[in-house]
């Protein structure tokens, strides 16, 4: 177990470094110079007032000194200075990252609870009108883009009928809840999909199995078979794609987050794209891949003490 979560730090460092490079390298790629955003107004620019600018930033120094600064300050915690706010970094992204986190979190208990049900609920009545309805279902609901399902929900439910608030993130608890159901389920209704599938499918594949036939031949009520063999067994490869689905989810807020008047990290990513800030696009992407880099790796060190198969075939290897 030693080795397996050393390794797996080793591969997080890589996978780190040359995510860092990507990111750096990518956004002095990308057309435009933020010195003009910098210089403030075009009237006053003169040779001084840029170089002034391009020393004070950095930016008047090769690329790699520029990445080796940057990745010395993002380790320390230091992520610069945004150019649009005048302010840390970190500071930025630490104001925004809760409402990125509730909406997240809102998201995926809705969508691994409502998902797995649905998926077990199929699975047990595999060929029926309810297994087609719930199919039938889940493909729709996967095939309705998010940004969509957000402006139909906030019409419905927000403008029409008026239950939910369509903009702010509210005070308190029963109010946070309050205003983030809507960009949850526009958020968690695709991830819903997903989970549906591989749940039915992965106990469909355990009712196939002969310790299951062993099981209601023995005369073990059908409701403990599916609890206890079926859906017990299929744990694993569910909690492995509700970790996924979960760590991707914070690319998926920024449309979300823009559709509801959320100020959360997807909505500083916008706005720091749109005004050439690149300290704050650089910080809210490393973050990103840092987050979904540490689901992974706790799915990965999880995914034994849910399936003892797996923990045996890693100990015999």
């Amino acid at each position: 177990m030693t080795t397996h979560v050393l390794r797996r730090l080793g591969g997080m460092l890589l996978t780190l470094a040359v995510s860092s490079a990507l990111i750096f390298g990518a956004m002095y790629a990308a057309p435009g110079d933020p010195v003009s955003f910098l210089v403030g107004d075009p009237e006053n620019v003169t040779p001084e007032r840029i170089a002034a600018v391009r020393a004070e930033y950095h930016l008047d120094q090769p690329l790699l000194v520029q990445y080796w600064l940057w990745l010395g300050g993002a380790v320390t915690g230091d992520l610069g200075t945004s150019f649009q706010y005048n302010a840390a970094v970190s500071d930025l992204i630490l104001t925004r990252l809760p409402t990125t986190v509730s909406l997240v979190a809102y998201a995926a208990v809705l969508f691994t609870v409502l998902g797995i049900a649905l998926g077990a609920l199929s699975a047990v009545r595999r060929g029926r009108r309810t297994d087609a309805a719930v199919t039938a279902g889940t493909t729709l609901a996967a095939s309705v883009p998010s940004f969509v399902l957000a402006i139909a929900l906030i019409s419905l439910f927000g403008v029409r009928l008026g239950w939910f608030p369509v903009t702010g993130l509210g005070e308190g608890f029963l109010s946070r809840v309050h205003h983030l159901t809507l960009p949850a389920i526009a958020l968690a209704t695709g991830a819903l999909a997903i989970i549906s599938r591989v749940t039915r499918q992965t106990m469909v594949e355990q009712f196939d199995l002969e310790h299951v036939a062993a099981s209601r031949a023995s005369g073990i009520a059908e409701r403990h078979v599916v609890r206890r063999h079926v859906l017990r067994n299929s744990l694993g490869p569910v909690v492995t794609m509700c970790g996924l689905v979960t760590a991707s989810m914070l690319s998926g807020t920024v449309v979300i987050e823009s559709a509801f008047g959320l100020s959360g990290i997807g909505a500083l990513l916008v706005d720091a794209i749109n005004n050439l800030d690149f300290p704050v696009v650089q910080a809210v992407l490393l973050c990103m891949v840092v987050a979904y880099m540490g689901v992974t790796t706790l799915i990965d060190l999880v995914h034994p003490l849910l399936d003892p198969r797996v923990r045996i075939e890693g100990n015999r290897v």
